[in-house]
């Protein structure tokens, strides 16, 4: 299955409301927004509730307002994946009609004595393949996992270029239901994708790692593959993992609030563009139509790094 090259494409941002943004989600928004806009595309809105306990309550609220209050509109209604278990309930019933799906009894703890070391890019424990041929007597089914070929999975990615994946070897047969019933994340964003028509998926570089997952899924399903794009991350000093308590850009906090539009030019310096220095005090509609106009996903970098977060008007750092 090739991907699809529409002309005007369809992004998307896939939030969890599990907290508030960060300085490195809103560079993804922002990244994704403009991508879309500025081949006169349409972006969409999906809150990624599917881990219920984790989530916090008044977040999906809080991001909504978050993003409009840096002037990133979404099109058309949002969607939840609350909202769509029954369709994810289908393409993995579709899935084990194709004899593609078993059982497994296998706990992580097993899976990590039996597979080699997990990748730092994706903490992937390669499932060896325990349960292929049926489980043990007594067994408890943990997991439903999806069959996968000892051949490699390639796509081209907009800023990274040619990635392939054997994905037998990085993951091996890779859980698509848990055993009660839940649905896991890769499943999931396959059939979200779908069922709005996305054309277009950009976000972080640590979601690179489940990319040719996803389009083994879509292969199987007879869905249309969608361009990637992964970006650099926004990181902490020295490189660290990007903190939330220490990065939040929140609505609810306010911690932005006259500061949008600094922000806003300082995602779009991060993301390789040039933004003109009149618009550093200009409002956040001003800065995304100059980005509209001007963005070029040729400039994203290479590497992330630290995001030079502007200084509030009395002189400390926000966020």
């Amino acid at each position: 299955m090739t991907a699809l090259h529409e002309s005007f494409p369809v992004g998307r941002f896939a939030p969890s409301p599990t907290g508030a943004l960060h300085t490195g989600s809103l560079a993804t928004a922002v990244a994704s927004w403009l991508m879309a806009k500025s081949a006169g595309g349409r972006w969409l809105l999906r809150l990624d509730d599917l881990d219920t306990p984790r989530q916090v309550p008044g977040m999906a609220d809080d991001i909504m307002r978050t993003l409009e209050l840096f002037g990133l509109e979404w099109d058309g209604e949002i969607t939840r994946q609350s909202g769509n278990l029954a369709a994810y309930g289908e393409a993995f019933d579709r899935l084990a009609g194709m004899g593609m799906v078993y059982p497994c009894g296998c706990s992580r703890k097993e899976i990590a004595q039996a597979a080699s070391a997990p990748h730092p890019e994706d903490d992937c424990l390669a499932y060896p393949g325990t349960c292929r041929g049926g489980m043990r007597a007594g067994a408890v089914v943990r997991s439903w996992r999806v069959r996968t070929p000892a051949e490699e999975v390639c796509f081209h990615d907009l800023r990274r270029g040619p990635i392939c994946q054997n994905l037998a070897d990085r993951c091996g047969d890779f859980a698509l239901r848990r055993g009660d019933g839940g649905f896991a994340y890769q499943l999931a964003v396959v059939v979200d994708d779908h069922l709005t028509g996305v054309t277009q998926v950009v976000r972080g570089d640590d979601l690179l790692a489940s990319t040719p997952r996803q389009i083994h899924l879509q292969r199987l399903l007879g869905y249309p593959r969608p361009e990637y794009c992964h970006l650099p991350l926004v990181t902490g000093p020295g490189g660290a993992k990007l903190s939330k308590r220490d990065n939040l850009v929140s609505h609810r906090l306010g911690n932005w609030t006259g500061r949008e539009g600094a922000l806003l030019v300082a995602v779009l310096r991060f993301l390789g563009q040039e933004p003109l220095g009149e618009l550093a005090g200009a409002g956040c509609c001003e800065i995304l139509a100059w980005g509209v106009a001007h963005f070029n996903a040729g400039r994203i970098p290479a590497e992330g790094g630290e995001l030079p977060v502007p200084l509030h008007p009395f002189g400390r750092r926000v966020g």
